[in-house]
């Protein structure tokens, strides 16, 4: 029954009425042939937070300086695409983060180590590369996700509960959900069947493009729901060369509060749209404010884009590099204006490349190591123990790549004994970039000491 009213709905865009077809229901095999091979099983294993639980046992004599931050693991299974014949692959932030290892697995049987480029947690995407050099792996191309309709077919293709390279099949089903994911939400619903394991898997045109990232799916109580998420192809081009170039992304910030405009708004402010963003307030001191923004503004286009909501802007902005200048089409009292503004960087609110001041004091910029140190307390050097402590870690930085972790004790750089935070810093600047500064930590509880890479952006 089922397959019938299957064929119907896959006939009709084909058929009149009244027509019978002369050969068979049309079929994907070609569509799927031509990019399976280019869809790859992502295996991770993971570090994940929590503080071991008290087992009764008389406690280290290390733990009452630094805590437990015995390293604890998860594995787990997701999906992913090629994108480069190099090997640059595309998934979810939250398939790789706090990866450990990670290893690809090709249709075709082939495997590979791979590293972590770069991640985006607020759009959940994330770049990851081949270890080694490799040529001529398959890979897909991005199409353009604005182009896709309600009602458009799409394909999924991924690693389900492990059952790898299986397909699916449906239609978008709306644009543009906000599913209070992120700060960014924009995503691609469809009911292209999507399930745990599909995580960083391709969602395809019948072009065989990839027109989003499968992401997320709305679970219900007693069984699946047919709702599924996809980060679209349009965000991430728009990311990957800040998550090649520089592993992290910074985003344009104007500096204002904003809401949506609706019809009444729009009435009582005296323009003739209904759908915009409105600004609500003007930071002191941001870039909105330098340039002459004014509360009561209704933004409806930039550069020539248009801006139908609160959220619009706020994506549209968050694309653009800082320090580059936009041009804003507003409407202040009922008449229409142009103010260019020159952007700022986007504070990082969420904490996600949280730095402190013991960063670099030569860093190119804020988070390129991404690791903050202090002097170990007077108890701790009391006992003997001499070294600087880990106080930080931001997520996807080269010290995280390097297997450094909070609550680690780095005892020598570069085979210099380091009694304090200034030893530390003082190799660290002096490290060129390109080249690797050898540490070595000791990881409580426990007293055992480790080395450690650290490779210098």
């Amino acid at each position: 029954m089922k397959k019938a009213v299957f064929g119907v709905l896959w006939l009709l865009p084909l058929l009149s009425w009244g027509e019978v077809p002369r050969e068979g229901l049309p079929s994907l095999a070609p569509l799927v042939e031509s990019v399976k091979g280019a869809v790859v099983n992502v295996d991770v294993v993971a570090r994940h937070g929590g503080d071991d639980e008290s087992s009764g046992e008389e406690a280290d004599p290390l733990e009452k300086f630094f805590g437990r931050h015995r390293p604890e693991t998860r594995a787990g299974k997701g999906s992913g695409f090629i994108i480069d014949p190099r090997g640059l692959v595309l998934t979810n932030n939250h398939v790789v983060q706090g990866a450990i290892s990670i290893r690809l697995n090709l249709e075709d049987g082939r495997s590979f180590e791979a590293t972590v480029v770069g991640r985006d947690p607020l759009t959940d995407v994330a770049l990851v590369q081949v270890k080694g050099k490799v040529d001529n792996l398959p890979f897909v191309k991005l199409g353009d996700s604005s182009a896709m309709r309600v009602g458009d077919w799409v394909m999924a293709i991924g690693n389900p509960f492990g059952l790898a390279s299986s397909v699916s099949l449906g239609i978008v089903s709306a644009l543009d959900r906000n599913i209070n994911a992120g700060p960014y939400d924009a995503f691609l619903q469809t009911d292209a069947a999507i399930n745990p394991g599909n995580s960083g898997g391709p969602l395809f045109n019948l072009k065989g493009e990839v027109i989003g990232i499968n992401t997320a799916i709305a679970t219900v109580s007693g069984g699946a729901s047919g709702v599924g998420f996809a980060v679209p192809s349009n965000v991430a081009k728009a990311l990957m060369p800040q998550l090649e170039r520089e592993h992290m992304v910074t985003r344009g910030w104007l500096g204002v509060g904003i809401q949506d405009l609706n019809a009444t708004l729009g009435k009582a402010l005296n323009v003739p749209v209904m759908e915009a963003a409105l600004i609500t307030q003007v930071n002191p001191g941001s870039p909105a404010k330098t340039a002459g923004l004014m509360e009561d503004d209704v933004v409806v286009a930039l550069d020539g884009q248009k801006v139908s909501s609160g959220g619009a802007l706020s994506r549209t902005v968050a694309l653009k590099r800082p320090d580059s200048t936009v041009t804003l089409s507003i409407y202040r009292a009922g008449k229409p204006l142009e103010v260019k503004v020159k952007l700022g960087t986007r504070p990082d609110l969420e904490k996600v490349g949280a730095v402190t001041p013991q960063e670099l004091p030569n860093a190119q910029k804020p988070g390129r190591i991404g690791l903050s140190f202090q002097d170990l307390d007077a108890q701790a050097v009391e006992s003997g123990i001499r070294g600087a402590l880990i106080v930080d870690v931001a997520v996807g930085s080269p010290a995280d790549r390097g297997g450094l972790n909070k609550g680690m004790v780095v005892t020598e750089a570069n085979r210099a004994p380091v009694r304090g935070r200034d030893d530390l810093l003082r190799v660290l600047a002096a490290a060129k970039s390109g080249t690797t500064v050898l540490l070595k930590v000791l990881v409580p509880p426990g007293g055992g000491h480790f080395l450690r890479a650290l490779e210098i952006p």
